[in-house]
């Protein structure tokens, strides 16, 4: 929970990523030493942060290399260095600092590839593997890309801060990538045991706000905002009281947080009061809003999303934006239209490696009547993803079909 944050602290204080890192990993021994004898102390952050610094100022002390690095560092580091419980964290300095660090991570000295998998590191503290199936890359390529990263960072010497200016648009498009790729992977898990990691969304949140009160008249900006706000709304009722994945048709509307509907809502009213044409995430948001005003499946304007959809990808083509196009042309218009957009995105192979690809297919078929081969269509899906959870979804869908009386296809 504290790791972003010490990290950050760490980085304004060390000025080298690989360096705060490891300082922040020295604390947490040193905690997991400590506190099953001692107790947690009560304020943990301020009391690894404490730890953090002493450790800096000790290798500082110890390096003659670092000598002249020392004079200029030291005195800060033991001025703020007070008791282990000294609430050294306080709001406002987090945020600087979280903030600070994506800022950092995405500076344009890095290759585009280099700014997200460091920034997705150090700020969602996703792991290697994790990234790596995020961008559908090896685990090796990403290792390399992040330890070249860190090594080009202090190369450069790279100020900690938030820029500003032209600087700042520079690295904007980036800070916002590494946002919404962080709620992605709290929205639902790429791996593990657990659905969702509510965890990093609450975190992509949060620096969503700071960043619309820092850019309030930037539309990507509170289109991103407005698009987490939205999907957040739905946390709660996206996962049943054991853990099991619960599915948009299935959720029960009453359990989403009409509050954060309503932040969302007001957040994409001014994003597109803000922009002549709307970008990647304000069209997001504008799909996520179709949802969020509808009471039920049935009653959604699925004829609206398609077509949002369909504006998303001509202006970012993806086929992972096609294949969710695909579930709303099914709705808006019937599954062998969907079907349709599917098997063209299977015939390009693009998402060959995407284990929803198979399920939506299933999905269709099944409305079809087609269901031996949606049987098989879940059964590959099951055997693609890395997530328990969902991995125990499609194997129920897939038991449900097996005592399931084919449905009619409908009249051509």
């Amino acid at each position: 929970m504290e790791r972003t944050r010490l990290v950050g602290g760490l980085l304004r204080y060390v000025g080298d990523v690989a360096l705060a890192e490891e300082l922040a990993q020295d604390a947490l021994v040193a905690a997991l030493e400590q506190w099953p004898s001692d107790g947690v102390p009560r304020n943990p952050g301020a009391w690894l942060m404490t730890v953090a610094r002493r450790r800096a100022v000790d290798l500082v002390r110890r390096d003659r290399v670092l000598a002249e690095k020392y004079a200029l560092v030291a005195p800060t580091l033991e001025s703020t260095s007070s008791g282990p419980d000294a609430d050294a964290l306080d709001g406002d300095a987090i945020d600087d600092d979280v903030l600070r660090l994506v800022f950092v991570a995405c500076h344009p000295v890095l290759p585009q590839a280099g700014r997200v998998a460091l920034a997705l590191r150090l700020l969602g503290g996703l792991t290697t593997a994790e990234i790596a199936r995020a961008y559908g890359q090896g685990e090796a390529t990403v290792a390399q890309r992040i330890s070249r990263a860190k090594k080009t960072i202090a190369q450069a010497g790279v100020p900690f801060e938030v820029p500003v200016g032209a600087d700042r648009a520079a690295r904007l498009p980036s800070v916002l990538e590494v946002v919404y790729l962080v709620f992605n992977e709290g929205y639902t898990a790429t791996a593990g045991d657990d659905w969702a990691r509510p965890e990093l969304c609450s975190e992509a949140l949060r620096l969503a706000r700071v960043l619309a009160a820092l850019l309030p008249d930037e539309p990507e900006v509170l289109g991103l905002q407005a698009l987490l706000e939205l999907q957040s709304s739905r946390l709660d009722a996206r996962v049943g009281p054991d853990g099991e994945p619960v599915l948009l048709a299935d959720q029960d509307r009453r359990r989403w947080d009409r509050l954060l509907v309503r932040r969302g809502l007001d957040a994409l009213a001014r994003a597109e009061s803000l922009a002549p044409r709307r970008g990647p995430y304000v069209l997001q948001a504008a799909i996520a809003a179709c949802h969020a005003r509808a009471f039920s499946v049935e009653e959604t304007d699925w004829a609206r999303i398609a077509a949002l959809y369909g504006e998303l990808v001509g202006l970012v083509p993806s086929p992972v934006i096609e294949l969710n196009r695909a579930v709303a042309v099914a709705h808006a218009v019937g599954p062998q239209a969907g079907l349709d957009v599917v098997d063209a995105l299977v015939a390009t192979g693009t998402l060959d490696s995407y284990h929803l690809l198979p399920s939506v297919r299933a999905d269709l078929l099944v409305r079809l009547g087609r269901v031996d081969e949606a049987r098989a269509e879940l059964v590959r899906a099951a055997g693609m993803t890395a997530n328990l959870r969902e991995r125990d979804l499609l194997l129920a869908r897939w038991h449900a079909l097996d005592d399931t009386t084919p449905p009619t296809p409908p009249t051509p």
